[in-house]
Parts: C-alpha cells; sequence; structure tokens
C-alpha cells in the first residue's frame, strides 16, 4: 500500500510563498499523473494542478501563473510552489493519484493565507 505525505504547510502572509511536497511511499507513484486539491473551510475540494507521468501540467484559472507543480521522480515527490499567495488559496492542501484499481490520497496540509 502507497503512502502519500503532504509537508510544506503553514501560515503565511499574503503575497508570500510556500513549497508544498508530496512524498510517496514508492515509486508507483512517478507512473501516474498526481493532483494537488485544495479544500477551503466550507468549501468543496477544488483541482488545483495535475501533473502526468510524461510532465504536462494544468492547473485551475485561480492560480494560473501563480502556482507550479513539478516531480522529482528519483525521490518519488511531487511539488506546488505556490507564489503571490491571496487569502482565498487559504485551504487543506492534498495530493492524490489513482490506479486503475486505486486512490492515494494523503492527510493534508494546512495553508493558512493571512496577514
Amino acid at each position: 500500500q502507497v503512502q502519500l505525505v503532504e509537508s510544506g504547510g503553514g501560515l503565511v502572509q499574503p503575497g508570500g510563498s510556500l513549497r508544498l511536497s508530496c512524498a510517496a511511499s514508492g515509486s508507483i507513484i512517478n507512473s501516474y499523473s498526481v493532483n494537488w486539491i485544495r479544500q477551503a473551510p466550507g468549501e468543496q475540494r477544488e483541482l488545483v494542478a495535475t501533473i502526468t507521468s510524461g510532465g504536462t501540467k494544468d492547473y485551475a484559472d485561480s492560480v494560473k501563473g501563480r502556482f507550479n507543480i513539478s516531480r522529482d521522480n528519483a525521490k518519488n515527490t511531487v511539488y506546488l510552489q505556490m507564489n503571490s499567495l491571496k487569502p482565498e488559496d487559504t485551504a487543506v492542501y492534498y495530493c492524490h493519484f489513482s490506479t486503475i484499481v486505486n486512490t492515494y490520497w494523503g492527510p493534508g496540509t494546512q495553508v493558512p493565507v493571512s496577514s
């Protein structure tokens, strides 16, 4: 069973930056598209960014130009670089991927954006 662990969250001021990491316990993650998904208090989950196994990236309109998703297959890790953060980016951020038979989620990392 693959375990995902997010890290890098924490309180940040508007305009600041954070880099989130999603570390997998096995290399299977390298063969699949990986998503960063966030959930703000009282809101539904929102797909923020996706990176395919080949490195193709896609972003929600709300974060285009500010966030960058990347992956390091040698470390079985996917990153989310978040710049120019806004209060509306406040959420719990989760990494996620699915295989044909399983869906994997990390426990999430909190990102409060506030002055």
